[in-house]
């Protein structure tokens, strides 16, 4: 039977027409090296899904599995002082959207958060990410990122 979170984001998908498919795996994805063995791809195409807090908002933040985020650009391209931006705790997110760290997704919120993606994705034809769940996962491609989670693509790399 499926959990909440990974409905929440089958639900969301498929009101997209997404015509991927959702994989399961026996092995957690809970790191980027986890999901890069569990996934059969290279860390870099591992996408992680962040929720930062930015002056007390929540924003996603998506980037490449081998790259580290930048604050300072996150609070750059949200206007926002640097002491402003930090990564929300992992009882908040769980708390009010329902995913747990490992499972965190980049779509499939209520209501939608505002979503920063990272630049360095176009590297990629498609990236793996969770689907809501430390052992569910799908592709996508970066383009469909910008689509769904009506983002901006900009630099955060540190």
């Amino acid at each position: 039977m499926e959990n909440e979170a990974l409905k929440k984001v089958r639900s969301f998908l498929e009101s997209k027409g997404y015509d991927g498919t959702i994989h399961h795996t026996d092995d957690t994805i809970f790191t980027v090296e986890d999901a890069s063995r569990a996934v059969g791809a290279p860390p870099e195409e591992i996408l992680k899904s962040l929720i930062f807090m930015v002056s007390g908002d929540p924003v996603l933040i998506l980037m490449s599995g081998d790259n580290r985020v930048d604050p300072k650009r996150i609070a750059s391209v949200m206007g926002t002082a640097n002491s402003k931006v930090k990564m929300a705790q992992p009882d908040y997110v769980y708390s009010n959207f329902g995913y747990k760290v490992g499972g965190v997704p980049p779509v499939g919120y209520r209501p939608s958060l505002p979503a920063l993606v990272d630049e360095e994705l176009r590297r990629f034809d498609v990236v793996w990410a969770a689907a809501g769940t430390d052992h569910d996962f799908f592709p996508i491609s970066p383009e469909l990122l910008l689509e769904y989670t009506e983002g901006r693509m900009v630099s955060l790399k540190k």
